[in-house]
């Protein structure tokens, strides 16, 4: 650090230019921030060690140093590796992880080194390519991974078990192949849509590692595909363009190597954030001067620190001579970021592909099972151990019989000595005979139902945005009952709930509000000599001309148009329009409202600014300018106007402006803080706006001290603020100014709507926390009466005291001025480092969840995981994760559900989502009905599946009570296998599809029905065993009944039906039985609905006479040969295939009638109302909640009045200094 500056101020004595010394004092400023990171991280690992913590997050294998952005130790001046984590693995890419700390033959264990436009020198060190792949396969990974996925749900490892035992010869009473056979066409087709959707992400990988960049090759710039991208290469990087790697800036368009970059997609964060390439390296501006380039990079290993960069450029030779050159994150531009208000940049990739910040902050794409699923799982476990016990039970039934009817069986070949092997034998094939307890068309119904439902979100035209000409996207199927069991919300702010577009909106001046659009109802008019409500801005432009108000309203915009630190740029292909570069979005909104009244801001000269004001150009000379930062919340210009004089303007927060307004002449402060209260409870950012005059003698004393103040070694920001401090005093307030930070549409009622379907709601974002704050408002997050928990703390120990206190308040229910019903957290960035290490988290988690609602604030990607890793590992609850950049990739793959949004920052969010939806709106009905509907629907089809295999298959059992235990089947093989395959195959499907518990409408209106999801209502262990037992209960009634009935089955001309006609006619009553079970607990009868029950019952009664005639004649069943005369034209047929039926479904029926008449759920009460369509009277009470949400409104607001400012801390007026728009950029050519 030393060295580097010593060198910096040698240069500076060397290059006395004004714009020369603007960089260097940007630069070192910037280092001198930088480098208090490794005291910083010292100290942390000090008190790590002193709690005998860990220094990683359990199993999440991250450096805590990584997370908190620490610049980790200085290595020689060689560029350390920051916070590397060789244990975090990268997404999956052509099956290879992440590699290892090492690279580079002859690179330092501590850096990397890192050739300028050689590729061949770069080669031997075998760095990564810069191919990106988010799919959840690749050729290698596709066999292990999905068998590994679907061996995990133990349906299938059973059924594998029983198709191996088939296989052993004597053992099995059905054809080998009946069971290995339909498990191999059930894998098939599951691997074919597992296929199909990884096929998706492979495609929108391959669009994005086909992007188009410039690559250096001669002295001529190349078009090359992203993935052919090299570490070493030279780019070119046009406005607007996103980076395709990490590069290390030489150049650009700018004054001094100066660009403009968005991270809103890695960071979250609205402003644009300022790079400089160094002072050597910014005379390169054309191709013919980077192919002089010769050197090589020293830079830090690979890893995950979004904020930190240590590296060396050594100059080899060439124009820059033989130096070594200190980078830092200035010169650092990262994949996923924007390149903005900059027409070109010329630099070198350093790290590529997977190896890259953004990519090092990923994860791999996990393989994620449903809740559901896990519950089917456990409970086949126990409907297997009930095989098994029924297995065992016939094997020993089966042993006595045969030991005590011994002398009877004499025909039957029965070795003598070989019991024990008998009785394995007589288990494995009683295991056979039962195996379709567990139906083997479950999974594939399972995946053939959730397809289609999936189907139906992709055509819901309810979420199709006519805008951006996007439907909703079911990038998984696998997910969609989770849908319907969200106890969590993890939400990105920027670009999810936001337009990431700021806009100005209203302003108060002089105590007379202006709006943009104005309502017919609250249009000004004249009260009592008093002005009442808005007027429109064309009626502002023509008070400037004619009001006695113009002089205010002149002075008002002359400080919008003027007090700023905004970079303007003159677009010739677009007519000369001007595009205004702003690092505040807020300044950029200000400056664009005042052109709209005419005070057009034009050009930025190191000294001076120019504005055309209402037609007359005016130059004002810039004297000094007083940077806005988080504790000062607000900025100042000191001005030399054209008529001579010298003004301060001042922007900034309401109650620091106030603070220092002038006792006197200061008539309209309550009026514009009546305004500032309107404006917030419509959810703007608001400002203050005061000036004052300042005498020549006056001035001249205080910049003598702000000169001074300015060149200080020591705490030199401090005394900045302190001088800052005299002259910001004695303000005339002028108003206000209201921007809107738009959000997008609908986003308050969506929010307010899950949360009253019992959805928490929690906001992660890279964003500012006042800006958080104030958007919670807007949105509905936070509400007005609610007590705000905020926790910056700076150490551990401090954030687990703050975090002990307010538990231990809640606890106990006093202190603090906590209100205990209505809590919401903030946290920052820093603070959360500390509270997810492992002796905090359980604290911060058990706070977190008594909180309604919860904001962390300036959080990397890494955090946002981790945060939902803690929720999700602590609790039970089904946690969502959305957003819309890069740098959510990372949370939503922690989530058990991934939304991403197709926004502004790009698809990337989207392609790695389970699920993909242009609006944030469109959540609402994508949980609400989409899955509450595919939760209820699986619900029923799982159990009604299992239900009508254990009714069939048990009554198997109570037959092996009448033949002896000796194995034998009661129904023809063909129709066991036909049962599922066809005659009770579409029901499932029909439920499963098509049912509905309320329609779309009903849930939306009652959101509170989604919490039925999140309870469990309709699937756990309780419904499953009930079902279970219910089936049970109906083969008893079934077989038994149906054998007394039968008892006796001689015709009247002497013959008998036998064995297979009885077999038929319990298998016909079993059927019809679970059919009517079917058209019971259908709730919507649809045209498919009747396909598939009464439709199935009709192919059975027309199949069973063609396949008795058929079969026998094709030798492939005989067991039906003439049986057809002995069933249909039989009276006791139909006796019993109506009789037993209905005596199973009387006990249903009652269960039912009882359950909705005495023990009423929710939702049969709105499925009353939505049958007889009762109106809803709830308006009323809306009307009431209004009133109160108002008053609480107010109340809050005359603690906080909307105030928030997105702004870089520092070096704006250095930047500005730099910057002379009259003078023609160069072209890069």
């Amino acid at each position: 650090m030393y060295q580097r500056m010593q060198f910096n101020e040698e240069v500076e004595s060397e290059n006395d230019t004004p714009l020369r010394k603007a960089s260097l004092l940007l630069r070192r400023q910037l280092s001198r921030r930088r480098s208090n990171a490794p005291e910083m991280a010292l100290r942390r690992s000090l008190l790590n060690s002193a709690s005998g913590s860990s220094d990683t997050h359990g199993d999440a294998g991250i450096p805590l140093q990584t997370m908190r952005g620490a610049a980790g130790e200085h290595h020689n001046g060689a560029g350390a590796a920051v916070g590397n984590s060789s244990n975090n693995t990268g997404l999956a890419d052509d099956g290879a992880g992440t590699p290892g700390p090492a690279f580079g033959s002859g690179s330092g264990s501590n850096y990397r080194t890192v050739h300028i436009g050689n590729r061949e020198s770069n080669a031997q060190y075998k760095y990564r390519h810069n191919r990106v792949s988010t799919a959840k396969y690749n050729s290698l990974t596709f066999l292990p991974k999905f068998l590994l996925e679907q061996f995990s749900k133990y349906a299938n490892v059973f059924f594998l078990f029983t198709g191996c035992i088939q296989q052993i010869n004597g053992v099995s009473p059905t054809s080998r192949w009946t069971t290995i056979v339909p498990l191999a066409v059930v894998l098939a087709a599951t691997a074919a849509k597992e296929l199909a959707e990884d096929l998706k992400r492979h495609r929108s990988d391959s669009e994005m590692n086909k992007s188009t960049a410039r690559v250096l090759i001669g002295t001529s710039f190349v078009e090359k595909a992203w993935r052919d991208v090299e570490v070493g290469d030279i780019l070119r990087v046009q406005n607007k363009e996103a980076l395709p790697a990490d590069l290390v800036l030489l150049s650009s368009s700018e004054p001094e190597g100066m660009c403009y970059i968005e991270t809103s997609n890695l960071d979250g964060e609205t402003n644009l954030k300022v790079k400089q390439g160094l002072p050597e390296t910014a005379k390169f501006l054309t191709p013919a001067d980077l192919a002089d380039l010769r050197g090589h990079i020293k830079s830090e290993l690979p890893n995950d620190s979004l904020y930190t960069f240590e590296g060396t450029l050594v100059s080899e030779g060439g124009r820059i001579g033989y130096k070594e050159l200190s980078l830092d994150p200035t010169q650092v531009l990262l994949r996923g970021a924007i390149l903005r208000n900059t027409d070109w940049i010329y630099a070198v990739a350093v790290f590529t592909g997977h190896e890259t910040k953004l990519m090092r902050n990923a994860t791999a794409a996990p393989i994620k099972r449903t809740s559901v699923e896990k519950t089917t799982n456990r409970q086949i476990i126990f409907l297997f151990m009930i095989l098994i016990l029924l297995a065992v039970m016939s094997a020993l039934g089966s042993q006595i019989m045969t030991s005590r009817n011994g002398s009877q069986l004499a025909y039957l070949y029965l070795p003598a000595g070989e019991g024990a092997k008998t009785f394995v034998k007589n288990i494995l094939t009683f295991i056979i005979l039962y195996n379709n307890l567990i139906p083997i068309s479950l999974i594939v119904t399972m995946e053939v139902v959730k397809f289609q439902q999936a189907q139906l979100i992709n055509a819901d035209m309810d979420m199709y945005d006519e805008s951006s000409d996007t439907a909703a996207l079911a990038r998984t199927s696998s997910l969609v009952e989770e849908l319907g069991q969200v106890e969590y919300i993890f939400s990105d702010k920027t670009g999810t709930l936001t337009c990431n577009i700021m806009e100005f909106r209203q302003c108060s001046i002089g105590g007379v509000m202006y709006s943009d659009m104005v309502e017919a109802g609250k249009r000004a008019r004249i009260v009592d000599g008093e002005v009442v409500g808005q007027y429109d801005f064309t009626q502002l432009k023509e008070h400037i001309s004619s009001s006695e108000r113009g002089a205010l309203l002149f002075e008002f915009f002359q400080l919008l148009a003027t007090c700023h630190t905004v970079i303007p740029e003159h677009r010739e292909a677009d007519n000369g329009s001007i595009e205004y570069q702003a690092a505040s979005p807020d300044e950029g909104a200000l400056v664009k409202g005042a052109a709209l009244i005419d005070f057009v801001f034009h050009t930025r000269k190191p000294r001076s600014i120019a504005v055309d004001v209402m037609g007359v150009d005016k130059e004002y000379e810039v004297l000094n300018i007083n940077e806005f930062n988080s504790t000062r919340k607000r900025m100042s210009a000191v001005l030399r106007c054209p008529d001579g004089s010298i003004k301060m303007y001042c922007k900034g927060a309401d109650t620091v402006i106030l603070e220092r307004l002038s006792e006197n002449n200061n008539p309209y402060v309550q009026k514009t803080l009546r305004h500032l209260e309107e404006y917030a409870t419509e959810g703007l950012r608001t400002l203050c706006i005061a000036m004052r005059d300042i005498g020549e003698d006056e001035y001249r004393k205080w910049s003598v001290m702000h000169a001074r103040a300015s060149t200080t070694l020591v705490n030199r920001q401090q005394e900045l603020d302190r001088v800052a401090e005299l002259i910001e005093r004695d303000l005339v307030l002028l108003g206000a100014t209201a921007i809107e930070d738009k959000l997008q549409d609908g986003v308050p009622q969506t929010i307010y709507t899950l949360a009253q379907a019992g959805i928490k709601i929690w906001v992660l974002t890279g964003d500012r926390q006042e800006t958080a704050i104030n958007i919670g408002y807007s949105c509905k997050l936070i509400q007005e009466d609610f007590s705000l928990i905020i926790c910056n703390e700076t150490t551990h120990w401090e954030t687990k005291e703050f975090l002990q206190k307010k538990l231990a308040a809640i606890r106990e229910g006093h202190g603090s001025n906590i209100d205990f019903e209505s809590l919401g957290l903030i946290i920052d960035g820093r603070s959360l480092d500390f509270a997810l290490e492992k002796d905090i988290e359980l604290l911060f988690l058990e706070l977190a969840t008594l909180c309604k609602a919860v904001i962390c604030c300036r959080v990397s990607p890494l955090q946002k995981a981790l945060v939902v890793k803690l929720v999700k590992r602590r609790s039970k609850a089904i946690l969502l994760a959305i957003g819309d950049g890069a740098n959510d990739v990372s949370m939503i793959q922690a989530a058990h559900v991934g939304v991403g949004i197709s926004g502004q920052e790009g698809l990337q969010a989207a392609r790695s989502a389970d699920f993909a939806i242009a609006q944030f709106r469109y959540l609402r009905k994508l949980l609400l009905v989409h899955g509450a509907w595919s939760y209820h629907r699986l619900s029923k089809m799982i159990l009604f599946s299992f239900y009508k295999n254990i009714t069939l298959y048990i009554t198997q059992f109570w037959y092996a009570l009448f033949n002896l235990f000796s194995g034998q089947t009661v129904y023809e093989s063909w129709s066991i296998t036909f049962y599922t395959v066809f005659f009770t195959a579409l029901p499932p499907f029909a439920i499963g599809v098509f049912d509905q518990f309320l329609n779309a409408r009903s849930l939306d209106r009652y959101p509170e029905m989604y919490k039925m999801g999140q309870k469990g209502v309709f699937f756990n262990v309780k419904a499953f065993w009930g079902w279970a037992v219910n089936a049970f209960f109906h083969s008893v009634i079934i077989y038994f009944l149906g054998t007394i009935i039968w008892v006796n089955d001689a015709e009247s001309d002497g013959l008998v039906g036998g064995h297979w006609v009885y077999g038929v006619v319990i298998y016909t009553a079993v059927l019809v039985t679970v059919l009517l079970k079917a058209a019971l607990i259908t709730n919507m009868w649809t045209k498919w609905t009747v396909v598939a029950i009464p439709g199935s019952l009709a192919l059975w009664f027309i199949f069973l006479p063609i396949y008795a005639f058929i079969a026998p004649k094709l030798r492939t069943s005989t067991e039906y040969d003439g049986i057809t005369s002995h069933i249909y034209p039989n009276s006791r047929f139909w006796l019993a295939i109506i009789l037993l039926p209905v005596l199973c479904m009387v006990r249903d029926y009652g269960y039912k009638y009882l359950k909705r008449m005495y023990f009423t759920e929710p939702y049969h009460i709105v499925q009353e109302i939505q049958k007889f369509n009762i109106p809803d009277y709830r308006p009323r009470m809306e009307r009431f909640k209004k009133a109160v949400h108002k008053v609480r409104l107010l109340q809050r607001l005359r603690r906080t009045r909307g105030y928030a400012f997105s702004q870089n801390e520092g070096g704006q007026e250095k930047i500005i200094r730099a910057y002379d728009t009259t003078m023609q950029k160069p072209s890069g050519y």
